[in-house]
């Protein structure tokens, strides 16, 4: 298709589906392949740059006083036809066409629109980009292309496959799809795509591919099969496909006669709006498919445009083809003359040129949904912008050396693309037009959905968009209501490798597999994950714990020796019942002062030893409750000033009756003279004062302390008392040992005195108790964790405190309330009778 004009624009489009190259003999010069199975759509994609050219002519504001032109070939799906295509187009050098009569071809065209297959615009981008002419695609998304250094020249009207990959991600992750499979094309759009898929997909981590497929070029019936078998086995519920609609059909044929249902299925857009697909037999399988599509737009006077068209009734077809006749032999079944051998004679009817075009239901025609024609569209109108521009430019003014301009007589191709890459426009549409570093516009892409209508026929519908603006980023809508879904629950499908890991587990991969395929494990104790699909599970406080569903953290729970507890409140009784036996006992004791047996056993020393026992037992009250730090630092001082003033009173009366029973033989009186009362009362204090003075720099030196203690139990804090100084504590229990033992060894030397009521064997018997008591309180002390070293020292402390209050006390409380007779001076020395 060409059209005369001051400025010529090439073009390249797809008029036919399949070529055929002749036979090479090297004999002769090879014919030129023949095209065949007229392309529609093509054609319709053609005639809108030759609609644009045309608005571009009648547009006053727009390159006044400029005629432009088109040359426009047919690739026939063939990289060697396009090639030579676009260098003929290039080099003005076209062998077949003639437009006058001086036998002059074309001039050199100053941009191309086209090509729609990337691996056609690599091959010639390549090239052309040597002598920088400008080549604007309306549908090839190969990635590669946006490589400035390889394809300086090079633009186009469709975002590249990157974005759309990057589209589809961003709907998969919408409905929470992570686990698919891609099918692709064995050709650059295919491969390209892939390894985009693979890039992005390594960089987010959200989504994976459960496989890739290469869709054979042609239809190889074997391998369409394994690669349908595989798709049944695979748990991946989303299939991707970046296919062409000829593959797309091949592999469907496989998949009905297989029958392989449930599948969600995302279409790039070389085959979101194919016709060829969206039919009843293919539906039960494809419908629900969600697409990107390239953006729509209105062209109103297209369809008067087109209706205008009519053959070249001068056209003779041994000069070569003509679109436009071979579209009217082909919609209206006739033939021009001359006809083919045998057209008539078999029925065939003639064309006239006088058909009526509006009266053939044909796609030609149909501009409800125009997306490549509006890229098209949209090129031919970045071309004649830049050219505009380049016409009002300035002399002295220019961008080019000296400040010159470009001239319309001898304008460059490269001066051409220097204003091409800074073109900024809106079309009537509302779209804006421009340019990034790489050559490609501003993506924006629509999301379709193939659903059913209630009268049987199938649609396409936009249900969102994806777009990436200069400010916000990429952008994604989709209005869930409006989509079909191709399943019985008419929900979204869910299509993961492993279901998402609840609160209180974590990720973990699977060795081998992608990542998203996991297996959830449960947090160990003391740490939680709060958040679904967890990749670690983070430590509680140190104050907190792990719930039983690890999903948060819960206060652990205290540990002491408490009052509310049965341990602490038997201990507290029996504390309780200690001292008041000892007061008890003590006025008893007053009561009873006179008597003998109180008298004969040092009474002052007797109410010493009951008021230090009941210190004793009173102290042990300071071990039960929650540790303060004043309760830990009394606790050891009052246990030991308290234990030494009892066993330096028990001490005192050994000393007292050892030196009686030495004063009762001759020459001995002088022993109570140099162990009066006084020095009984200055021995004790003595004594006590040594203790007090332990525990003085103890307290000061090391002090004891509260302390959280979370060894014994992660789950727990165990509030106990740290002694501070371990050595400080072992004096403190020395020194009580030291007195202990000691009065232990005198008593035991004075159990045999010839007295009736010798004290010195209740003495013996008593130290006897409270040394073993003590002796066997330091390794259950040591082995005893948290509030049971607690419990262990108050037992200890008591079961000491009973039994020298019971060994001491208890045969003269039986005498003085149950042997009242025994009572008696003469009883105590014995000299006198008693009955058993």
């Amino acid at each position: 298709m060409h059209k005369s004009g001051d400025v010529v624009l090439g073009g390249l489009f797809q008029i036919h589906f399949f070529s055929v190259f002749p036979d090479l003999s090297f004999t002769s010069a090879p014919d030129q392949p023949s095209c065949h199975g007229f392309d529609v759509i093509g054609l319709r994609r053609a005639q809108t740059m030759a609609f644009a050219i045309d608005e571009v002519n009648r547009n006053p504001n727009l390159l006044p006083n400029v005629t432009l032109g088109y040359s426009i070939y047919d690739h026939c799906i063939n990289v060697g036809i396009a090639f030579r295509a676009a260098l003929s187009l290039a080099n003005g050098q076209e062998e077949q066409i003639i437009l006058d009569d001086k036998c002059v071809g074309n001039p050199p065209i100053l941009g191309i629109v086209g090509d729609s297959s990337s691996t056609h615009c690599i091959a010639i981008s390549n090239v052309l980009g040597l002598y920088r002419v400008p080549m604007v695609s309306y549908f090839a998304t190969c990635a590669c292309l946006s490589d400035r250094q390889k394809y300086p020249s090079f633009f186009r009207m469709i975002p590249s496959d990157a974005f759309q990959v990057r589209a589809m991600i961003q709907i998969m992750k919408h409905f929470g799809w992570t686990w698919a499979g891609l099918l692709v094309v064995d050709d650059d759009y295919g491969l390209n795509a892939a390894r985009s898929f693979q890039s992005d997909l390594s960089l987010s981590g959200e989504v994976c591919l459960a496989y890739i497929e290469v869709l054979p070029w042609d239809n190889d019936p074997a391998e369409l099969r394994r690669i349908v078998d595989m798709m049944k086995k695979s748990t991946a519920r989303v299939v991707i496909g970046f296919v062409h609609d000829s593959h797309m059909h091949y592999l469907m044929e496989e998949i009905i006669r297989q029958n392989v249902t449930g599948l969600q299925w995302m279409a790039s857009e070389a085959w979101t709006a194919s016709d060829v697909l969206q039919t009843p037999r293919f539906m039960p399988y494809l419908g629900g498919t969600l697409g990107i599509a390239i953006r729509r737009g209105e062209i109103p006077e297209l369809r008067d445009f087109i209706l205008q068209t009519r053959p070249d009734l001068h056209y003779n077809n041994s000069k070569g083809n003509n679109t436009v006749n071979q579209f009217w032999e082909f919609i209206f079944q006739c033939r021009f003359a001359p006809p083919p051998a045998g057209w008539v004679e078999g029925g065939g009817a003639l064309c006239t040129g006088q058909e009526k075009l509006e009266f053939v239901e044909t796609e030609l025609l149909d501009i409800s949904n125009l997306r490549p024609e509006y890229n098209v569209y949209k090129a031919v109108y970045a071309l004649a912008h830049a050219l505009d521009d380049v016409l009002r430019c300035e002399p002295g003014k220019g961008p080019f050396s000296g400040n010159s301009c470009g001239n319309l007589q001898a304008l460059e191709p490269w001066q051409l693309l220097y204003y091409l890459e800074r073109v900024n426009f809106t079309t009537s549409f509302g779209d804006h037009v421009s340019f990034d570093e790489n050559g490609d516009v501003l993506p924006i892409y629509d999301i379709m959905n193939w659903l059913w209508l209630p009268d049987g026929r199938t649609t396409n519908q936009k249900v969102g968009e994806v777009k990436k603006s200069a400010f916000k980023g990429e952008e994604i809508t989709i209005d869930e209501e409006k989509i079909f879904w191709n399943f019985e629950n008419k929900k979204p499908p869910r299509s993961v490798c492993s279901e998402n890991c609840p609160p209180g587990t974590r990720m973990v991969r699977k060795k081998g597999e992608p990542v998203c395929c996991f297996d959830c494990i449960p947090c160990s104790e003391g740490k939680i994950s709060n958040e679904t699909n967890s990749m670690e599970c983070i430590s509680c406080p140190e104050d907190f714990w792990s719930s039983p569903q690890r999903d948060h953290c819960v206060p652990k729970k205290t540990e002491f020796l408490s009052y509310q507890e049965p341990l602490g409140i038997c201990l507290t009784v029996t504390s309780l019942l200690g001292t008041f036996i000892c007061a008890i006992v003590l006025g008893i004791f007053i009561y009873h002062r006179s008597t003998p047996i109180v008298r004969a056993n040092n009474s002052e020393l007797s109410f010493q030893l009951l008021l230090s026992l009941k210190l004793c037992f009173l102290c042990s009250l300071l071990f039960i409750g929650r540790p303060r730090l004043w309760t830990c630092q009394l606790r050891h001082a009052a246990f030991g000033i308290s234990f030494v003033l009892c066993v330096s009173c028990i001490l005192v009366k050994t000393i007292v009756v050892l030196a009686v029973f030495k004063a009762s033989k001759p020459g001995g009186e002088s022993s109570l003279k140099w162990f009066g009362a006084g020095q009984q009362r200055g021995t004790v204090l003595v004594l006590t004062f040594i203790q007090a003075a332990i525990c003085t720099t103890w307290l000061v030196s090391f002090s004891p302390a509260p302390h959280k203690n979370t060894q014994y139990h992660k789950d727990k804090i165990v509030y106990e008392c740290i002694v501070g100084s371990t050595v400080g504590f072992a004096v403190l229990l020395g020194y009580i040992g030291l007195l202990a033992t000691l009065s232990f060894i005198i008593a035991f030397l004075s159990r045999n005195l010839p007295d009736t009521f010798n004290e010195a064997k209740l003495i013996t018997f008593s130290m006897l108790i409270f040394c073993a008591v003590w002796v066997a309180f330091v390794p259950a002390y040591i082995s005893s964790p948290g509030k049971y070293a607690d419990a262990v020292e108050v037992f200890a402390i008591l079961a000491s405190s009973f039994g020298l209050l019971l060994a001491l006390f208890g045969p003269k409380c039986y005498i003085i309330l149950l042997r009242p007779e025994r009572n008696t001076k003469k009883a105590i020395m014995g000299r006198g009778t008693t009955n058993s």
